[in-house]
């Protein structure tokens, strides 16, 4: 694609980088063919395609964003299928990622927009906030139809039914290996997973403890900034990010450290991607180690070896989170160890496309979001499974919305396959 920034322009290390992007693609339009939204709207500007055209424009002319180019931008999924398909090696993710930064300092939301936005980026990051939101939220449950906003019904609808008490496993502090310490590792705990789901974080300790990794969880270390960061709000999300980095580093230059663990995928995409977020600032020595140290926790299982388990009889539907298949680019590591933990593994049609989760993005586009959940389900239903298994807690969330099959994070079912207890969801019966 040709482009036509100033020299002037370019000396901005972010329209550098999406010039770079941009000139990358060559117009072949194979990214329309895996892009969700396209898939359910059929409009080439809710295509990835469609959405650089608009991007480019935006940045080449410098000018503030219209209302059709934000809402085009804001309808993406962040799902990078099409970073997956496409042959040019579009970096997609940073190019959307800029545009939404440019957004936010250029363009004037509609009130409710940027009181919602607000909202979000003030309780969701913050574990304390989240849980009396939670709360709130399942008073107001049997008045949300009345709701007139559409994403406020959405948030309300979303909320779990049980808000799980706080772990104290999510301390700081440090977990000894059982046996011979084989490694000695960060375990990042997230924000809103421990609001909503502290079985995850526990089961990951124990599995990791008992491979022989002594786990750490750091002082000062907690939301990897992603949710601000795909609303374009760059100061909280480096901020956020910025903490975590100084934290870990604490860990590596004290004790040291092999790896920092992620059981959430969405994080784990971001943190990778601290090297770029951080390229320009004091910090990036710092971050480009912290993001070479990243390992989804489904990577750290098969370095450190996972014991064979006996055939279970259980159908396990796996559901690939965009995150982890597209932004981390691992696809057929989680299946493996839950095959090798002795379950039957299948997969729906079509799993390369969202759930519609997508961080917040429930939240700010519900209509879309509840389309794709849909489509989701039905498809991960046909499979016939006992259970549903996913790496992220946003898909847990939205999958377990709409279905009476259990969902639970892949941990848990190695974790109960090597030795740990039978996750609370199937207990319960329940996602």
């Amino acid at each position: 694609m040709q482009t036509n920034f100033t020299p002037e322009q370019l000396t901005d290390p972010g329209i550098a980088r999406s010039n770079e992007i941009l000139r990358a693609c060559v117009h072949c339009g194979f990214c329309t063919a895996t892009c969700p939204t396209y898939q359910v709207l059929g409009d080439e500007l809710d295509s990835p395609r469609g959405r650089i055209y608009l991007i480019k424009d935006m940045l080449e002319n410098g000018r503030v964003p219209d209302a059709k180019t934000v809402k085009h931008v804001d309808r993406c999924l962040s799902c990078l299928a099409c970073m997956s398909t496409c042959p040019s090696g579009v970096h997609y993710m940073h190019l959307v990622d800029h545009a939404r930064a440019y957004i936010e300092k250029n363009y004037r939301r509609p009130f409710g927009d940027r009181a919602l936005r607000w909202m979000l980026a003030r309780i969701i990051p913050y574990p304390g906030r989240f849980r009396l939101a939670l709360l709130g939220a399942r008073i107001g449950r049997p008045f949300a139809r009345f709701l007139p906003d559409p994403r406020l019904k959405a948030m309300i609808e979303m909320a779990p039914k049980r808000v799980p008490p706080v772990s104290p496993n999510d301390a700081p502090q440090v977990f000894p290996a059982q046996g011979e310490t084989r490694m000695r590792v960060a375990l990042m705990t997230g924000c809103a997973q421990k609001a909503l789901n502290t079985d995850i974080n526990d089961a990951t300790i124990r599995l990791l403890r008992r491979l022989g990794c002594e786990v750490v969880v750091a002082k000062g270390a907690g939301c990897c900034g992603a949710l601000t960061h795909h609303m374009g709000q760059e100061g909280e999300s480096h901020s956020s990010a910025a903490k975590n980095i100084r934290a870990w580093m604490a860990e590596k230059r004290g004790k040291g450290l092999d790896a920092i663990v992620i059981n959430t995928s969405g994080c784990g995409t971001t943190v990778k991607d601290y090297g770029h977020m951080f390229a320009q600032d004091a910090l990036a020595e710092d971050a480009a180690t912290v993001a070479g140290m990243a390992l989804d926790v489904s990577e750290l299982i098969e370095r450190v070896g996972l014991p064979e388990g006996a055939e279970k009889n259980i159908r396990v539907a796996y559901h690939a989170a965009c995150s982890l298949q597209h932004g981390q680019q691992i696809k057929t590591t989680p299946k493996d160890l839950l095959k090798r933990a002795g379950f039957e593994v299948v997969e729906p049609a079509d799993s390369h496309l969202c759930c519609g989760s997508a961080g917040t993005y429930n939240l700010l586009q519900p209509e879309i979001s509840a389309k794709l959940k849909e489509r989701k389900v039905r498809t991960l239903e046909a499979r016939q499974p006992e259970i549903i298994a996913a790496g992220n807690i946003g898909c847990m969330m939205q999958i377990g919305s709409g279905t009476g099959v259990p969902v639970v994070h892949t941990v848990e079912l190695l974790d109960w396959a090597t030795g740990g207890p039978k996750p609370r969801a199937l207990e319960a019966g329940r996602g």
